[in-house]
């Protein structure tokens, strides 16, 4: 006995098959027309998942011998492995049974799926249990469904189950998985699949897949059940305030068409679509966010300028005394009375705040006495400005008062 298969039994005590070179732990799901295993492979210990179809059973033959049909369809039709459909690595035999070997899907909290008991697949039925995803995420998963969808129907083959729980979520993927019913688009093709995913028509061909597409996607964005559709429910709101939304709508809209004619013909037609419209928005958006960026910088170089001048022209500001005699003399600076902030004249003695520095020509008044020019005074150098009507225009503190005062 493996280590594997001695540290990790089925709960239940339930006898599994015997797959070659696999110790089945546990059954975690059911697919097609068959039992879905978590096993781990004896050489490498990694993890798989292996779908097991019974064959021993009257009736039960032709079923499993349907699904290895699909499968071998599926190899020699796609040619290459597509990264948003479930790889199956391996397709075997033993007694009783045939058996697949698949991706193993991550577990519900997100992280690589692993032996722990509280592992969990993780699907999109899974996931939609908490709720619809949020637009960003549901625009993402949509084009990863398509993009898997799209190439089976490039391949001329339909899947004829497409649903949440088909899609599994691999390495944070979606992934399109259970090929069982899978088929030549060609074919007359019967009515089956699951039920409710199913158009109204009864064409079980690539427009059919579009119609299962576009319900899973109304699931998506709702998070309703598909009896639910066209309804948004208590969503209208939200979708009313969200392009995004609106868009991945229009597009369930027409996947959903009752008349065949009017949906998408196939997947690659529904994806092209979900891309036309994301780069125009993107397209939009990186207008609308060049310009933003633009005005900002704009509003930027503004300030960084001004600063600049400023500080290259800066001019020192400082506070002057004036005295004349007699008193009650206005003054002039520059031709210009200074004037207090409620706008009546200073007068002198008095001492005036945050004048500018340099020099400046300095006039008194004080009629009906005739003007006193004072002359240029250089307020860097002088902040006493005294004068007299009966002495030299200005006194000795004007020509040379302390510095820095």
């Amino acid at each position: 006995m493996s280590d594997a298969t001695s540290l990790f039994s089925t709960s239940d005590g339930r006898v599994s098959p015997e797959v070659p070179g696999f110790d089945l732990i546990r059954p975690i799901g059911k697919g097609g027309f068959g039992e879905v295993w978590l096993a781990a492979n004896r050489a490498t210990g990694r993890f798989r998942a292996v779908k097991i179809i019974a064959t021993a059973r009257p009736g039960i033959i032709d079923l499993a011998g349907r699904e290895v049909t699909s499968i071998i369809r599926l190899e020699a039709n796609l040619h290459r492995q597509h990264p948003n459909l479930v790889h199956i690595h391996h397709v075997g035999e033993c007694p009783g049974h045939i058996f697949f070997v698949m991706d193993l899907a991550d577990d519900l909290m997100g992280t690589p799926g692993s032996a722990d008991p509280s592992y969990r697949p993780a699907t999109l039925q899974s996931r939609l249990q908490a709720g619809p995803l949020p637009p960003e995420e549901c625009q993402r998963r949509i084009g990863e469904l398509l993009a898997g969808l799209a190439a089976l129907h490039d391949a001329g083959m339909v899947h004829r189950d497409v649903k949440p729980a088909n899609c599994l979520f691999v390495g944070g993927e979606l992934r399109l998985a259970d090929f069982g019913l899978l088929t030549e688009a060609d074919r007359q093709m019967s009515r089956v699949g699951t039920e409710s995913y199913m158009p109204p028509d009864g064409r079980m061909d690539a427009r059919a897949d579009v119609y299962a597409a576009g319900l899973t996607v109304y699931e998506m964005i709702t998070g309703l059940p598909t009896t639910c559709f066209p309804s948004l429910g208590d969503q209208a709101e939200k979708f009313a305030d969200d392009p995004i939304l609106q868009r991945l709508n229009r597009l369930v809209l027409r996947a959903c068409q009752t008349a065949p004619d009017a949906r998408y013909q196939n997947a690659r037609e529904m994806l092209g679509e979900l891309n036309r419209a994301q780069p125009t928005k993107a397209k939009w958006s990186f207008r609308r966010r060049g310009w933003i960026g633009a005005c900002v910088a704009c509003l930027l170089i503004a300030m960084v300028l001004t600063i600049v001048y400023r500080w290259t022209n800066r001019v020192e500001r400082v506070r002057v005394n004036f005295v004349t005699e007699p008193f009650e003399a206005t003054i002039q600076l520059d031709g210009v009375p200074l004037l207090k902030p409620d706008g009546t004249p200073y007068t002198t003695p008095c001492t005036i705040p945050d004048l500018p520095a340099g020099s400046h020509q300095v006039v008194f008044q004080y009629p009906p006495l005739p003007d006193l020019d004072v002359g240029r005074v250089d307020f860097r150098d002088s902040r006493d400005i005294e004068s007299h009507w009966d002495s030299s225009p200005a006194g000795e503190k004007a020509e040379s008062p302390p510095r820095g005062r």
